[in-house]
């Protein structure tokens, strides 16, 4: 496990850093598996299918791997590993751009089930997900794309020993294929949580285009759908602001592992590049470029892991760790990304090299649950600016 004590000035944990072998051996073991199973050429194969991703990898990823039960607690089926953990495997994720639905199924659902309270649910539903049997989603945000409470729209009517929920949900997340939909709707009490079978009467999922192929994004319309409650009736929204924060720290992990391999298809490319008679990795320009990227993902791969341990030990400070994460890691991944296709010229605007793949995942995670502006309003109400 990381170390942590507590820190002198904030409060919260300060993390020395330093890996265990056991995570050690987990990343090298993830990083082997994906490199194997997420090649340039999968990718690319799998951005063109309407599922969006390998079923018999997804199996792999539990069986052999053991990976969506990973942050799952034992009781449930998983290994009761913590999200420094799951934050390795993401972190691994994000630098092979994995087509998949892990971080629908296991980063927000998984979550908002543990974080639920409901432990009928728990039981019912998170041993599905741990053993690879069930994709799962969460659907929240709505026509304005916006994750916050005053947006939800879609309702929910009781309905004898269930509910009933009407509205369409916008952007969700694998939406077209998960076999299990948490959905946020409103009730009389609030907003709460409602899970929903993905062939549930009443439910049109449509898929939606989206620059960033490697992510499928999807529309729920719902009418009279048939759904039973998650949690207590109206306390929804402090769950999903929870999972939330989760979701935008696992998100900056993976954040860091793109930039990593950006910066890795840089040095490799000016180390090998000729360009008047010398190798362009020995022009001034293209060092201070590839200095400053490793500075930038150095900085970020802190702020995530210390939004992981602080989302690992459920800290006070984590919705401040998560928004500086969030907001650094979105901009460092972007500028690394823009960065490696100045690096290579011409040959990065091509369709055929995978840079542009890398710039299209940063534009659309920056955006995701919250872009960087927003995460720093968001730090400065923390801090109490």
């Amino acid at each position: 496990m990381l170390t942590c004590v507590r820190g002198q000035n904030t409060g919260g944990f300060e993390v020395d850093f330093v890996f265990s072998e056991e995570q050690e051996m987990l990343r090298r073991t993830v990083r082997s598996f994906f490199e194997q199973k997420s090649s340039e050429i999968e990718v690319r194969r799998l951005m063109d299918t309407p599922s969006g991703y390998d079923a018999a990898v997804w199996s792999q990823m539990a069986h052999e791997l053991g990976l969506q039960g990973l942050a799952i607690p034992e009781e449930f089926g998983g290994s009761g590993y913590s999200f420094r953990e799951l934050s390795i495997v993401l972190e691994e994720m994000g630098r092979v751009l994995l087509v998949s639905p892990f971080f629908s199924t296991v980063v927000l659902a998984a979550s908002t089930l543990i974080h639920s309270g409901d432990d009928v649910a728990k039981s019912e539903l998170l041993p599905g997900i741990a053993s690879g049997e069930t994709t799962a989603t969460l659907a929240v945000s709505e026509a304005d794309g916006r994750w916050e409470e005053s947006s939800v729209r879609v309702t929910a009517v009781s309905r004898g020993e269930g509910y009933e929920l009407s509205g369409t949900k916008h952007y969700v997340l694998d939406g077209h294929t998960a076999q299990l939909i948490l959905v946020a709707a409103r009730t009389d009490a609030g907003v709460g949580i409602f899970s929903v079978v993905g062939q549930a009467s009443g439910l049109t999922r449509t898929p939606l285009s989206t620059a960033d192929q490697t992510r499928k994004l999807a529309r729920l319309d719902l009418q009279a759908t048939p759904a039973r409650p998650v949690g207590p009736d109206g306390q929804g929204w402090n769950i999903v602001e929870r999972v939330l924060e989760l979701a935008a720290t696992g998100l900056a992990a993976e954040q860091v592992g793109g930039a990593q391999k950006c910066m890795e298809i840089s040095v490799e490319y000016a180390k090998n590049r000729l360009q008047f008679g010398r190798l362009i990795g020995s022009f001034q320009a293209v060092k201070h470029k590839c200095a400053d990227m490793l500075v930038q993902i150095e900085l970020a791969r802190t702020a995530a892991q210390y939004a992981a341990n602080c989302a690992a030990a459920l800290d006070t400070d984590l919705p401040i760790a998560t928004s500086m994460a969030k907001s650094y890691c979105s901009t460092a991944f972007l500028n690394v990304a823009a960065e490696t296709i100045q690096v290579l010229g011409g040959v990065g605007f091509t369709w055929e090299h995978p840079a542009h793949l890398y710039l299209k995942r940063a534009k659309s995670s920056e955006l995701m649950f919250g872009d960087p502006r927003q995460h720093r309003r968001q730090l400065l109400h923390h801090i109490g600016v």
